[in-house]
């Protein structure tokens, strides 16, 4: 079995690591990947070359592939380099690219949008959505303390205290929990709210944000 990895053009991630290229050929399957695919993921091709992928331009990497794993949905120039009846994987925003849609069916290409995938226990390992979400909750905090301006922990200093950041999360999904964790541990004082109103308090639906 053949799988490809497809060079993202807006985004910054890239299908598989090399230790994901070893876990894929230890299951009897052979890596091709587009030439530059992993470089925004700090990847560089020869490290994959390293791991025994191949590494090649768009063409040759998709020839005879089985499976094409990707990050977003391919363009139209990679989409009709695809092999008849290949697997096309990943994260495909189907709702927003009807014109993709299209072309699959013309080429008789069977896409998975890994983002569909129902989000209960048995497909958890394969949540794409709960794990870049886990991720964005942490790099907004992360960010936010970039150009907070002052530390988010209480400083104990010779001029005098510094009292900790305030930090209020809106959401309290899998994004915002990360997002409540991370602030805790930079030492910052949170509070949160669930904007969603499945998380409604029923008996008291005008509660306002806790305290964490």
């Amino acid at each position: 079995m053949k799988i490809a990895i497809l060079k993202a053009t807006d985004d910054a991630r890239v299908a598989v690591t090399p230790e994901t290229v070893g876990k894929l050929q230890a299951l009897g399957a052979d890596i091709a990947i587009e030439a530059g695919a992993g470089e925004r993921s700090g990847f560089s091709d020869g490290v994959y070359q390293e791991a025994g992928a191949i590494v090649g331009d768009l063409a040759p990497v998709v020839a005879g592939a089985d499976a094409v794993l990707v990050t977003e949905a391919p363009n139209k120039d990679q989409v009709q380099k695809l092999a008849a009846g290949a697997k096309l994987i990943g994260i495909l925003n189907p709702f927003d690219n009807e014109e993709a849609l299209n072309n699959y069916a013309a080429l008789n290409v069977d896409a998975f949008a890994m983002e569909l995938l129902p989000r209960i226990t048995r497909a958890q390992s394969m949540d794409v959505l709960s794990s870049q979400a886990n991720l964005a909750g942490y790099k907004a905090v992360i960010d936010a303390a970039a150009v907070y301006g002052r530390a988010f922990p209480m400083m104990m200093t010779a001029a005098g205290t510094v009292a900790p950041a305030k930090v209020f999360v809106m959401g309290a999904g899998v994004a915002g929990l990360q997002a409540i964790a991370t602030a805790k541990r930079l030492g910052a004082v949170v509070s949160a709210t669930d904007v969603r109103a499945a998380a409604g308090s029923k008996s008291n639906p005008s509660a306002g944000p806790s305290s964490l």
